[in-house]
């Protein structure tokens, strides 16, 4: 049996997440010690590691716990796991096209700067005024933080 500790070390995800994981229903509630302690078994353990893989991939939690359910019955068609893949494929080509207007925007925008006054900056003026970009990305829904 496993530790909350030992399962965040071995999956690299913070002891926070996975009480969280366990409290939005995509991680089982564990079993307890006789002190209370979480512990987990190796199906906890590559349950976990399916999540935070996903998660690297960019799939949302909802997208998540539908991969989860489909994993959970394995008799299941592939093709609703196809479909839920091809949809974040989806996300993923627009959320690049989107980040290659906004390189393009920034590119220029540096490029443009002759690094005299802040009174004659290029990239003061561009973030000032939205009409000088020459690149459509304010309704592009890019997560960069």
């Amino acid at each position: 049996m496993l530790t909350i500790g030992t399962l965040s070390k071995k999956t690299g995800t913070k002891v926070q997440t996975i009480r969280y994981y366990e409290q939005i229903g995509v991680m089982n509630e564990p079993g307890r010690s006789a002190g209370g302690q979480r512990r987990y078994f190796e199906k906890d353990l590559d349950r976990l590691a399916f999540i935070r893989h996903s998660r690297q991939l960019g799939f949302s939690l909802e997208s998540i716990r539908e991969l989860l359910d489909l994993s959970d019955n394995p008799s299941r068609s592939c093709a609703d796991a196809d479909v839920i893949a091809r949809r974040q494929l989806t996300q993923v080509e627009r959320r690049i096209k989107g980040l290659q207007a906004l390189k393009k925007e920034l590119k220029r925008m540096v490029t443009e700067c002759e690094g005299n006054s802040v009174a004659e900056c290029k990239i003061i003026e561009v973030l000032r005024d939205h009409s000088e970009c020459l690149t459509e990305h304010q309704n592009i829904d890019v997560e960069l933080a």
